[in-house]
């Protein structure tokens, strides 16, 4: 979502750090491309005026440090107001209630449903026991999508179809939850294409009689502007304690998420990243402002790679490696996990300087390596476990049965053989290192 924003603010960093002393006049010069990059972006004018001239005025008054270059220091600063911005920091959940209560809201087509889905699978992880409650009489599609993703989470839901009155379903599912001892009750409320008061009076009844710990608005990013105007009046009318964001993996500009917090004074609490139900995530105003930055996303790399990828696994792959017995059906495997990370763009997203590669670029090697999944997997079990039995006739067969021609399977096990070799190397060195009390030999140092 936020490429193009974080595209142009890395332009005038690239200008900043040959910056030779601080000036109101470089300053400023700076400071306006940085303005007009958040407009561009869909910022809230007032937001971008007030964010620009915060940071002036510290990059004007701070003393210039003799170890730091001057540009490095306005750099810093800008990390710092963004982050300040965004909430400062994550605003953690309030569920600490039995039963504690979520009322989520919003209008129709934010993600309402499939954010609650969603925020009841991460309180599963974190050992709540959810109960979703269809609290939405207006649409029995939204029931029924509740009753999907409850089954697909192996999570129950309350439905109570042909009912009218969401005070009467409010009052059952807090009996049912008692009686099944679920300590975290969902609430999915009707939306509205706009707002309009039958739909306030109707969330107000059901706030004043469950009392929420939580009231969520979600909200779609894609919205812009218009988004921070619905927070806005849902706000004055129900007291939000703060928002979800969904739709962030988008190609929108993102300036509904930067003007959010100093508009409405509440904070987003998560963010939804993907289609999928594990792809919403708590939201880190210091990691979100890093991303934005091209410095990346590490520490959210590593908790989703912890999250999704068995560990076990890995070491046992990694002792393969170690001694040269990694094969194709190895690969394949590695090829799955990574995609249960997320889309490649999303992944590189999260690493320093990812602004300096290129979408093109990204879109390629994902395409190539669903390429090199579809040929792995044309291969019967014993040519992925020995690829040396891979004759002219087979690999004629596999690049058939994966609709890639011959020399791309040859490429294939070219890379894969180049890789095999290096990785025994490896798998050397680290013994050697170990007889040497892990140091590296001294011709080798370099």
């Amino acid at each position: 979502m936020f490429d193009s924003l974080s595209n142009k603010l890395q332009k005038v960093f690239r200008d900043l750090r040959g910056l030779g002393k601080i000036s109101e006049s470089n300053v400023s010069d700076s400071l306006r491309e940085v303005r007009m990059a958040l407009l561009e972006a869909d910022v809230n004018f007032k937001v971008a005026r007030d964010f620009i001239e915060s940071v002036k005025q510290k990059a004007l008054g701070q003393e210039v440090v003799a170890s730091v270059q001057p540009g490095q220091q306005i750099i810093k600063i800008i990390h710092d107001e963004l982050v300040a911005l965004l909430g400062s920091e994550n605003a953690a959940l309030r569920v600490s209630g039995n039963p504690a209560s979520i009322m989520m809201v919003g209008l129709h087509g934010s993600g309402k449903t499939t954010s609650s889905g969603k925020l009841a699978r991460l309180l599963h992880k974190q050992a709540r026991t959810p109960l979703l409650v269809a609290a939405d009489v207006y649409r029995p599609a939204a029931m029924d999508q509740l009753a999907t993703l409850g089954r697909q989470l192996d999570i129950p839901v309350f439905v109570k179809p042909g009912e009218k009155d969401v005070l009467v379903i409010a009052r059952e599912a807090l009996a049912h939850a008692a009686a099944t001892q679920r300590n975290t009750l969902i609430f999915d409320t009707a939306g509205r294409l706009q707002i309009d008061e039958p739909l306030v009076q109707e969330l107000v009844r059901l706030r004043d009689f469950v009392q929420p710990q939580e009231i969520l608005l979600v909200l779609d990013a894609a919205t812009g502007q218009e988004a921070v105007n619905v927070a806005t009046h849902f706000d004055q009318a129900l007291h939000i304690t703060g928002s979800v964001l969904t739709k962030l993996d988008g190609d929108a500009r993102g300036g509904a998420a930067l003007s959010l917090k100093a508009v409405t004074g509440r904070p987003i609490k998560f963010v939804g990243v993907g289609e999928k139900l594990e792809d919403f995530e708590p939201f880190h105003p210091e990691r979100m402002a890093s991303r934005i930055l091209g410095m990346g996303d590490v520490v959210s790399l590593v908790e989703r790679a912890v999250e999704q990828v068995d560990l076990d696994e890995a070491m046992k792959l990694e002792e393969k490696m170690r001694r040269g017995q990694f094969t194709l059906e190895d690969f394949a495997g590695q090829l799955r996990q990574m995609k249960k990370l997320g889309s490649l763009e999303s992944l590189v997203s999260m690493l320093p300087g990812a602004g300096e590669i290129k979408p093109e670029q990204i879109s390629r090697q994902e395409k190539e390596f669903r390429r090199m999944e579809g040929i792995i997997n044309a291969m019967t079990p014993a040519e992925r476990r020995n690829p040396s039995i891979l004759n002219a006739r087979r690999r004629l067969r596999i690049a058939h049965g994966s609709g890639v021609k011959v020399s791309e399977v040859n490429n294939l096990l070219l890379k894969f053989n180049q890789m095999q070799q290096a990785m025994k190397k490896m798998g050397k060195l680290q013994k050697l290192m170990s007889r040497m009390g892990g140091k590296l030999p001294p011709g080798m140092r370099m």
